[in-house]
């Protein structure tokens, strides 16, 4: 006995099929096949269940099974082992049957010689190896992908978390709904992770801090610069009542790290300090769309006066400068605050919806309540470009002035 040589359990009714084919072999290459003989498909089957073969070969017309009732309780006993099928007949039909069953190839008795037969052989042991190996990597890479997957939606439950749940209120301890001020958001990310990011913080009793950003892009790349982004902030609030300083503090340290990463990323930001007292408004803008104050009372959307406060994104460049304006806010005033992601979706003519659109959807819009307003913004954005998806990050916030 070889123990390198190929086992192959030939399950054949006709003693002189079975006797041809093994002097075929023998004649062929005497010492690279082992050769076990069935005559029965249930004998073959107990022969499976206490013994290892490298392939089968097995008729289609047998006493105890017929067609592809053979391959079908074969692959039950050992879905790893290629079957080669034998038929006495010359039409595919069968053959081809048997392919689609589990089979790995077919041979046509009469017509197959010794070469033919050790080439289907071999074949046969390869293909089943290769769709082994397939198999196996398919099942490591789902999971990997399972795995990726679930970290991800942790981290999307983390970065949902790490979003305001709660607002500043004025005057001091009344119920939040008896507040002059009320904050409604919307927060969309495109993808698992997204790259835009607001807080809301009390500075002093009378003093509220709003910060808004969008990282360049979407996804895992984008959400971690917010990750650094979000303890800056937190690290920085002694300098929070100057917007100028605040935003040229993050500026520094996100350069630092994107240099030290070799990475060339950007954000843009707005950030304001709402005085409640006096119903002013301090802020400075980094590249970021201007926020638009909403009067329906004057019957009217205006952008916020910022361009007298706009810098570069953070994070090109360093030793960046920017400026802090004032601007009054009126009792009825909302204010509204968003990313990109908003107006910058296309259509199916690459025709995008725009900061203009945007300015008339809103006045056609002026007197909803903040959610309202949100909900039918996005579906309107949705109707212009034809799809439910947003290719980029969407966070909407509204601030109402009772």
């Amino acid at each position: 006995m070889n123990p390198s040589a190929i086992r192959i359990l030939l399950i054949e009714d006709n003693p002189t099929d079975a006797r041809l084919l093994a002097e075929m072999l023998r004649e062929t290459a005497p010492f690279a096949f082992e050769l076990v003989w069935m005559d029965r498909l249930a004998k073959a089957l107990d022969y499976l269940a206490h013994n290892n073969v490298d392939v089968t070969l097995a008729d289609l017309s047998l006493p105890d099974a017929t067609g592809l009732d053979t391959v079908i309780r074969t692959r039950q006993q050992n879905s790893d082992l290629p079957i080669i099928v034998l038929t006495g007949s010359s039409s595919d039909e069968k053959a081809i049957a048997a392919l689609r069953a589990g089979a790995q190839d077919y041979l046509i008795k009469g017509w197959a010689d010794s070469e033919l037969i050790i080439r289907t052989v071999r074949y046969a042991i390869e293909r089943k190896r290769t769709e082994a190996e397939l198999a196996r990597y398919a099942r490591e890479l789902q999971a990997r992908n399972e795995q990726i997957q679930s970290d991800l939606l942790l981290a999307r439950e983390i970065q949902l978390a790490l979003l305001p749940h709660s607002y500043p209120i004025y005057p001091p301890n009344v119920a939040p709904e008896q507040s002059i001020i009320q904050f409604h958001h919307h927060y969309q990310p495109a993808a698992y992770l997204a790259g835009d990011f607001f807080d809301v913080f009390s500075i002093t009793d009378t003093r509220v801090g709003v910060f808004i950003c969008d990282v360049m892009g979407h996804g895992i790349r984008a959400a971690l610069i917010t990750a650094m982004i979000r303890p800056l902030v937190d690290e920085l609030t002694s300098k929070a009542s100057d917007p100028d300083v605040l935003l040229g503090e993050i500026n520094q340290e996100l350069v630092a790290i994107l240099r030290q990463a070799n990475s060339t990323v950007f954000a843009t930001a707005f950030y304001m300090v709402m005085d409640l007292q006096q119903r002013r408004l301090c802020y400075a803008n980094a590249g970021h769309p201007s926020p638009l104050i909403l009067q329906p009372h004057r019957n009217r959307v205006i952008p916020i006066p910022s361009h007298q406060a706009s810098g570069p994104a953070l994070g090109l460049f360093p030793n960046s400068v920017y400026s802090t304006i004032q601007s009054p806010i009126e009792s009825g005033d909302t204010l509204f605050l968003y990313t990109d992601g908003l107006f910058e979706a296309t259509n199916a003519n690459e025709e995008e919806y725009g900061l203009q659109r945007l300015q008339e959807a809103i006045q056609q819009r002026l007197h909803q309540p903040p959610r309202t307003l949100f909900a039918e913004l996005l579906a309107d954005v949705q109707q212009f470009t034809g799809t439910k998806e947003f290719p980029d990050d969407v966070c909407l916030l509204g601030i109402e002035m009772r």
